[in-house]
């Protein structure tokens, strides 16, 4: 019993964690969007999409985590990573240069 209560503060503050880092994301971003998605035995990725394009994104160890975490920071949470919540991300050089880099083998 004592092990589960222990499991469960710890879940509690990682939920808490990402919940503020959510929080300060979206306050930097004038608000923000979010997308949770099932990265397998690693956990969850919960993508951020600020109301400026800004994006970035969290891992976080389950997928009932991540939901905590985006229930608790209050932002809007969409099903999938569409065409019309996509077309919200704002992408800079440095992205660019990154996906050419990738696709010839950089």
């Amino acid at each position: 019993m004592a092990d589960t209560k222990q499991v469960d503060a710890k879940a509690e503050r990682k939920v808490a964690r990402l919940a503020q880092q959510i929080s300060t994301f979206s306050k930097a971003h004038g608000g923000a969007e979010g997308q949770i998605a099932y990265i397998g035995e690693r956990g969850a990725r919960i993508v951020l999409v600020g109301t400026d394009g800004g994006w970035g994104d969290l891992v976080a160890p389950s997928y009932e985590i991540a939901q905590k975490a985006v229930e608790k920071s209050g932002i809007t949470v969409h099903e999938d990573f569409d065409g019309e919540f996509a077309a919200k991300v704002t992408t800079g050089t440095y992205e660019w240069k990154r996906m050419a880099g990738i696709q010839i083998g950089g």
